[in-house]
């Protein structure tokens, strides 16, 4: 099915409110993804990042701030009002993660393909929560690209396990990702655990 005859009609059975988690490591892009797709100005808790960081930003050595709570973003999907949190990527603030979480029906783990192996921890535990999730493969500039095949075998993840190329600076390209992962949430969902989320 094409995303323009997704995008034409309202997901049958959805709820009018969903909570999405948006995870993924450090500097892999989730602020940025917000930004891009949000109908508000989001809600950002980005701190300067301190000298001599362990924070590994040899793939982002532009990148001078971290999120330090989280993002928060909000935007309309064919009359399904999406709430979009995204989680801190770095090892110290993991303890947040299960506060974010809560109530929340699907998520979206955002890769990068130079450093795929950064991403374990998150697919980890969004498997561990039982959330239904997408994996988005941010397309950095001159990152190479890769099969969604080679991706999905790098990652171990199931047959399905939808995985979608996306360039999170570009409002349709996210907002295809959200239809996605919403169609995903759905042939997930049992009506009662639906029923929680409207």
């Amino acid at each position: 099915m094409s995303t323009r005859a997704i995008a034409a009609r309202p997901p049958a059975g959805a709820p009018p409110n969903l909570k999405i988690v948006l995870t993924g490591p450090f500097g892999v892009g989730k602020t940025t993804l917000v930004g891009a797709v949000s109908d508000i100005a989001p809600l950002t808790t980005e701190a300067a990042m301190s000298p001599g960081n362990a924070d590994d930003t040899s793939f982002t050595p532009a990148k001078t701030t971290t999120t330090v709570a989280m993002d928060f973003g909000r935007l309309e999907v064919d009359g399904v009002t999406l709430y979009v949190y995204g989680t801190p990527g770095q090892h110290r603030f993991w303890f947040m993660w299960d506060a974010i979480v809560r109530g929340a029906a699907g998520s979206v783990v955002l890769v990068d393909t130079r450093r795929l192996q950064d991403s374990f921890r998150h697919l980890d535990y969004v498997d561990h929560v039982r959330l239904p999730y997408v994996v988005a493969v941010n397309q950095f500039p001159g990152a190479r690209s890769y099969p969604v095949s080679a991706i999905r075998e790098a990652l171990a993840l199931t047959a399905d396990v939808p995985i979608v190329g996306i360039d999170a600076r570009d409002r349709d390209s996210v907002r295809r990702l959200l239809i996605a992962l919403v169609e995903h949430v759905l042939t997930r969902a049992t009506p009662r655990s639906m029923a929680t989320q409207s």
